[in-house]
């Protein structure tokens, strides 16, 4: 499927982990150099690289919800109310489940979890580039994933990599036409990010799109329009069920879940918080160069998406990616995990991995192999800062 007007390919067997095997036996290697460089500079500054993983900002509110379930509160002296219900509840779960049957702790369970979505992320991403680019380039694109300059929250207890795994196969599901099991992993993909509104968007839009072209096509295909009813009606139902629930229990109604998350001074925008804090960068002289990559970086990302269409990427990824994109830059606070909360945008990866595919396998290797040191440098000094990622 290369293009906005082609049918979903007919069902066949899932991809072979065999095929799959050298994209993930490369991501493990990265990420393992990053845990390698990570506790060699923890070490040298008396911390913890574990407790950095597992035990730190977010990654302390998910263990919370864990051991004692939602209803903690932060109240700072300005009055902002830093409520656990900011928190979507899938990751937690996995981890109270997973700390029951073991003796580890929730924390170190929720790094369990983590690590093995990852793996689960790095196939679904293999596994999307592969129907549509091929499998070079399939390779490619879980290694860059797994090289970007944060890279690092992937290995540690937070929900990026669980939901970037249900997210990718979700993708893969509706691409190659298994809509059932698309719907039930975009409810589980809302159940674990507020961002899970970028994978039913995409199985909805999709979807849609299937019927207005069976519509307009004489004899076209109609015996998967229930499978698509039923993902469409799946899909919302895990996001849609947390945020009411949230509402009910604040007394907020259906809107209570955004009051929560202005408690946090975190809202939806349309990118004006953002522009004003890039601007703020422009008053000084060292703080303008932040500014100018901030801008550097924005163009990157709205030039990746216009390759991505210009390459006529399927629908879904495109609406998949734009809308997390979106979401992303157009919150109005936490600016600096921004680069996090991109990192389930994998399809904008996808025009770089066709372009690496194309290199000799010795010189993509060189390259690969220098930004994976340089990001896992980069991982170490991040998470030993003192700011969240």
């Amino acid at each position: 499927m290369t293009d906005l007007e082609t049918p979903a390919a007919p069902l066949r067997p899932g991809p072979s982990w065999r095929r799959a095997a050298p994209a993930l036996l490369g991501y493990a290697a990265v990420r393992a150099l990053g845990l390698v460089v990570l506790a060699v500079w923890s070490a040298t500054r008396d911390k913890s690289a574990l407790r950095l993983l597992s035990a730190r900002w977010d990654s302390l509110w998910y263990s919370r919800v864990a051991e004692l379930g939602y209803g903690y509160e932060v109240r700072l002296p300005n009055g902002d109310v830093h409520s656990n219900l900011a928190f979507f509840p899938l990751l937690p779960w996995l981890e109270r489940a997973v700390s029951a049957v073991s003796p580890l702790s929730p924390a170190h369970a929720g790094l369990l979890v983590s690590w093995v979505a990852s793996l689960a992320a790095a196939w679904g991403i293999f596994a999307v580039t592969e129907h549509v680019y091929g499998r070079r380039a399939g390779v490619c694109s879980v290694l860059l994933w797994a090289v970007l300059p944060v890279g690092i929250v992937q290995s540690m207890a937070y929900s990026e990599s669980l939901f970037t795994a249900l997210a990718a196969w979700s993708l893969y599901a509706v691409l190659t036409g298994r809509w059932p099991t698309a719907g039930l992993l975009a409810s589980l993909a809302g159940l674990t990010r507020p961002v899970g509104a970028a994978v039913v968007a995409a199985v909805w839009v999709t979807a849609i799109a299937s019927f207005v072209r069976e519509r307009s096509v004489p004899g076209g295909e109609g015996a998967s329009r229930w499978r698509r009813a039923l993902a469409m009606l799946i899909a919302p139902l895990g996001a849609a069920g947390y945020v009411l629930w949230v509402g009910h229990r604040t007394g907020g109604g259906p809107l209570g879940y955004l009051d929560v998350q202005a408690g946090w001074r975190n809202g939806f925008d349309g990118g004006y918080a953002f522009a004003r804090f890039v601007a703020d960068k422009f008053t000084s002289f060292p703080s303008a160069l932040a500014g100018l990559g901030l801008i550097a970086g924005v163009g990157l990302l709205v030039w990746l998406y216009v390759i991505c269409v210009r390459q006529r990427q399927p629908l879904p990824l495109l609406v998949y990616a734009g809308v997390v994109i979106a979401l992303a830059l157009c919150a109005s606070s936490y600016f600096g995990s921004k680069p996090r909360l991109l990192l389930p945008a994998f399809p904008l990866l996808l025009p770089l991995a066709v372009a690496l595919a194309r290199l000799r396998t010795s010189r993509s290797a060189w390259v690969l192999a220098g930004v994976a040191v340089a990001s896992a440098v980069y991982g170490a000094w991040w998470l030993n800062g003192s700011g969240p990622p």
